[in-house]
């Protein structure tokens, strides 16, 4: 299936970013809400990953799911308070979230250079099983 488009605010800043930015590189998208204890463990180990590879190799994006979550802003302040340094964007509401089909969270997509999602893993999968694909898109 071809991505969906998104156009999502950065966090931090005002600046919306969108997929087709990204045209003709590897991406990785995790779909994920601050209350989710399968979401915290999964951005711990999303952030060591991000923090060793080189940016040119894979656009690596977070989308807190706002519409998933308790509080207004809940997203922003645990991203803050575990001080991650990932990308994160904010699909206000589920309009993204629910363009990728996402039943849960965390989920984690994998999308090739040319647009197309080629792995989907939802709040079950291991890290070490997103890794092996992560692989076949670079």
């Amino acid at each position: 299936m071809k991505a969906p488009t998104f156009k999502l605010r950065k966090m931090n800043d005002d600046e919306e970013v969108s997929l087709q930015s990204f045209f003709g590189k590897p991406i990785m998208l995790t779909f994920w809400a601050s209350w989710c204890p399968d979401s915290q463990k999964d951005l711990h180990m999303k952030d060591q990953f991000y923090r060793s590879i080189q940016s040119d190799q894979l656009v690596f994006l977070t989308i807190n799911v706002t519409g998933r979550e308790g509080e207004k802003g809940a997203g922003e302040e645990f991203i803050n308070k575990q001080n991650y340094t990932f990308p994160v964007l904010f699909d206000e509401g589920t309009k993204t979230y629910d363009a990728y089909r996402c039943m849960g969270v965390p989920t984690t997509v994998l999308i090739n250079k040319e647009h197309e999602v080629v792995a989907t893993f939802g709040d079950k999968a291991t890290f070490t099983e997103i890794l092996k694909h992560v692989g076949h898109i670079l």
